[in-house]
């Protein structure tokens, strides 16, 4: 089982599209600072979690998260969002 989650900093709202196995871990990383694209925005929160059976699958679904269209739906979701 993957997951897509999105995370948005607390520091200035931006947001970011990964995919793992284990989300709650990789947020322990993002926020302690181990992943380089997201060290300078800490802390991040969890605001979306999407489960796929496969890599593939998730990883399509990643990749349209971070196209274009798939920000400005983000935006239009999570606009509200503290």
């Amino acid at each position: 089982m993957m997951y897509v989650y999105v995370l948005k900093s607390d520091l200035d709202h931006r947001f970011y599209v990964g995919m793992s196995k284990d989300v709650q871990k990789r947020l322990k990383e993002h926020n302690s600072g181990r992943t380089k694209s997201t060290k300078g925005y800490r802390p991040w929160s969890i605001i979306h979690i999407e489960r796929y059976p496969d890599r593939v699958a998730a990883r399509k679904r990643e990749k349209y998260l971070k196209s274009g269209f798939g920000k400005q739906w983000l935006k239009n979701k999570y606009k509200k969002v503290p």
